[in-house]
């Protein structure tokens, strides 16, 4: 598994250098993490880098590495048994965490879009007050460019897209 972590992440969790790794053939093997503050709260967004289907988490008491791969892991299950996705979780994440690998972000584009999806956060969060688990449905539903499927479409929405790379694998 790769696990993708920004800058500011890695410095609280003390992951050492960064890889640059290209993305894994496995796409739901392969998630981005970044560090955020939301009314002087500390968030963590975990998002799958191919789709950006992004849960949002507590980021008190993770100081390390170890803590940060299973508080991401946990969340990503709950979240994907609570879309109907158990059984990829089951068939395609879990068995990829063997090894977890530490990375660098994937390019530009994805860093953007994880921005983007963070300034929504922090707003569903401050001014909707809405709990971290109710944030991640919300923002699975926001328009975004770098993931478009197709060259005529301009945008792609975390969840469709997810559900685009579910149905590739089960065909």
């Amino acid at each position: 598994m790769i696990l993708r972590v920004s800058q500011k992440l890695n410095s609280k969790i003390k992951a050492g250098t960064l890889q640059t790794l290209p993305l894994d053939e496995n796409p739901f093997a392969d998630w981005s993490a970044t560090l955020f503050v939301a009314d002087r709260t500390q968030y963590i967004l975990v998002s799958n880098t191919k789709s950006l289907y992004s849960t949002v988490m507590y980021g008190k008491g993770i100081t390390n590495d170890n803590q940060l791969i299973q508080q991401a892991l946990n969340n990503i299950r709950e979240f994907m048994e609570r879309d109907g996705y158990l059984s990829i979780y089951e068939r395609f994440v879990a068995p990829s965490t063997g090894t977890v690998h530490f990375a660098k972000s994937l390019n530009r584009s994805i860093t953007g879009s994880i921005n983007e999806i963070i300034e929504l956060a922090k707003r569903a969060l401050i001014e909707d007050d809405l709990p971290p688990h109710q944030v991640g449905i919300h923002i699975n539903d926001l328009l975004l460019s770098a993931i478009a499927v197709n060259p005529k479409d301009k945008y792609g929405k975390p969840g469709e897209v997810f559900q685009a790379l579910v149905n590739d694998i089960e065909m």
